[in-house]
């Protein structure tokens, strides 16, 4: 009797395994999906959020400086009609350059051989105190109307949304040239889209109520972050020799990286000075 009373269950370890195998590729799943929607989070805020900031900041940056200058010359012309006119600033660059350059936006960066580069006969913006914004350029074709600031360091300027004075390269409207630095993607992008721009086009820089345009010349689609001569005084690319120039000028040239999302190369837009600064009683 007893032996007919027994019962004999089967299959019960398998189904434990089954169950605790459909657990782990549940947890699997909802750890990928956590994760990926991190991913997608700081994506979001590296490319939307940050952009947002950096374009309201630069912006109220623009300003201020535009409300600066209009202060300035509603004072200017107060203390004229009491006394003799101020002398006009000429005057380059007075920063001394470091032995390491990159022409990008990666981090800080200077220009070999590209010191001070003042001209009696050219009209230039006097040399900013500090590394606050100092002057504003626009790029009518692109709708861009970004703050120029001094240096080219990521945290301190670029991030910020501004375009990046290169130190040792010549200031507005002088002999030389006068090199900027700015983000092709995230943190404003102001130079997003600066390959679109064609012989002809405007750059039009404003620093404390004068203005200097120059006219974009030529293009350099890609070359290495260590080609410094594109930021020479005059600016002839040391990778790609045939783009460049070859004589003397009042030069601008504009850098960013490609291909976008990416910092491995550089592209290059150059300009030169169509006329000697002019006083505007309205920027903008």
């Amino acid at each position: 009797m007893r032996d007919h009373m027994r019962v004999v269950v089967q299959g019960g370890g398998r189904g434990a395994h089954r169950a605790g195998l459909a657990g782990l590729l549940w947890a699997a799943a909802e750890l990928a999906v956590t994760v990926g929607v991190v991913v997608l989070l700081l994506v979001v805020h590296q490319v939307w959020w940050t952009n947002r900031q950096a374009l309201a900041s630069a912006h109220r940056q623009v300003a201020a400086l535009e409300e600066e200058w209009q202060a300035g010359s509603h004072s200017r012309s107060d203390s004229r009609s009491e006394s003799p006119a101020e002398s006009p600033v000429a005057s380059g660059s007075s920063v001394s350059p470091s032995p390491s350059a990159s022409p990008g936006p990666s981090g800080s960066a200077a220009v070999p051989g590209a010191g001070s580069s003042s001209s009696g006969s050219l009209p230039a913006a006097s040399a900013p105190g500090g590394s606050g914004a100092y002057g504003v350029l626009r790029i009518p074709r692109l709708g861009v109307v970004v703050p120029i600031a001094q240096g080219v360091d990521k945290r301190a300027v670029l991030d910020k949304g501004y375009a990046g004075h290169y130190p040792g390269t010549a200031q507005p409207g002088a002999a030389g040239n006068f090199a900027l630095a700015g983000h092709r993607n995230t943190h404003g992008e102001p130079f997003r889209y600066i390959n679109r721009l064609r012989a002809g086009d405007e750059l039009i820089v404003d620093v404390r109520g004068r203005r200097f345009t120059y006219v974009v010349g030529r293009t350099l689609a890609e070359t290495s972050e260590r080609d410094t001569g594109v930021l020479a005084p005059v600016p002839r690319s040391t990778v790609r020799p045939e783009y460049g120039y070859s004589e003397p000028g009042a030069y601008i040239t504009l850098t960013t990286c490609t291909p976008e999302y990416t910092s491995k190369y550089r592209l290059v837009v150059w300009g030169t000075l169509r006329r000697p600064d002019s006083v505007v009683s309205a920027v903008g």
